[in-house]
């Protein structure tokens, strides 16, 4: 099947319009796409339970207040910090 040739658009926004309304495989097969990667996007994060005493998070929490972050944040970056030093 012949493929359509892709028209000139004006601006952006009625690009936009047109690729929203249309089928993209009347106008590009198989043949036309090339692998990419995308090497900045962040990595995906896995929800955990974790018990600890309550002081600690209590204290981690008015760290965290002192600090201006949210303190599961906070806590990943302990964490984190923690792990990185011993793989030295």
């Amino acid at each position: 099947m012949k493929k359509l040739k892709v028209p000139k658009f004006q601006d952006e926004a009625r690009e936009r319009k047109f690729w929203s309304k249309v089928d993209l495989s009347l106008y590009f097969g198989p043949k036309n796409f090339k692998p990419v990667s995308f090497p900045n996007l962040k990595p995906t994060s896995t929800s955990i339970s974790l018990r600890m005493p309550n002081y600690i998070l209590a204290r981690l929490k008015e760290r965290a207040n002192a600090l201006n972050v949210p303190y599961q944040t906070l806590m990943k970056q302990y964490i984190a910090k923690e792990v990185l030093e011993r793989r030295r």
